[in-house]
């Protein structure tokens, strides 16, 4: 909850969920608007913890609080960015995936999604000589199907998983160029070059890769 005098905030990145139409004025907003009457009562996205005061991007909306401190108009933000839990995704399975969520909806950082993965022990689906299984990309590359948590396997009962820490699965996958598909049904699957995979004690990403960085994509279910 923060308040602010008139001037209508700037910055931050347009995105098109925005919540056009006032909802219920939640208690918080009330008690802040009597605090501070003649200002305007802004309401941030749920995953927004922090003491400070949020950035644009994180505020849902604004109340104008009038004179005597009442609740009047109701504006929305179109510069909000809305969280995972504002879009409704499943709640997170596991840290690999919490982290992969908020770097898709910008709650989060990339390279700290890539860092969970690292640390990570991983599913995979064996191949005929029991190493994991590569399909091939679109673009011809080789691509790893893993999982992070059985929610996101394959589960079918003719296939044989194994799991391994996923450093020591990337050992196995030699082929320059392979490409990691973390929890390819999730709401917000990973797509990771083997090569970008942080090392230990590296949260940036391999030494001197000059593979592009991986990225995370985003959906509603």
């Amino acid at each position: 909850m923060h308040t602010r005098p008139e001037e209508r905030q700037e910055g931050g990145q347009q995105v098109p969920f925005t919540p056009a139409e006032p909802f219920p004025v939640p208690e918080a907003v009330k008690d802040a608007a009597r605090l501070a009457p003649g200002h305007w009562v802004g309401i941030a996205d749920p995953e927004w913890t922090e003491e400070r005061t949020p950035p644009p991007w994180a505020v849902l909306g604004e109340w104008r609080s009038d004179e005597d401190g009442g609740v009047g108009e109701y504006r929305a933000n179109p510069d909000y960015r809305p969280s995972a839990r504002a879009l409704g995704w499943p709640e997170p399975t596991d840290p690999v995936d919490a982290a992969a969520q908020r770097a898709a909806t910008g709650y989060g950082s990339v390279d700290a999604a890539l860092a969970a993965l690292a640390e990570a022990d991983v599913g995979f689906v064996r191949g005929p000589d029991g190493r994991p299984l590569v399909a091939v990309g679109r673009d011809g590359a080789p691509v790893a199907l893993l999982f992070t948590s059985p929610p996101h396997a394959f589960m079918s009962p003719a296939l044989d998983h194994g799991t391994l820490p996923v450093r020591e699965l990337a050992r196995f996958l030699g082929e320059p160029g392979t490409q990691l598909l973390v929890n390819a049904g999730a709401a917000a699957p990973l797509f990771v070059p083997v090569e970008s995979l942080p090392g230990p004690g590296d949260a940036t990403g391999g030494t001197g890769s000059t593979e592009p960085w991986p990225h995370t994509t985003g959906r509603t279910p």
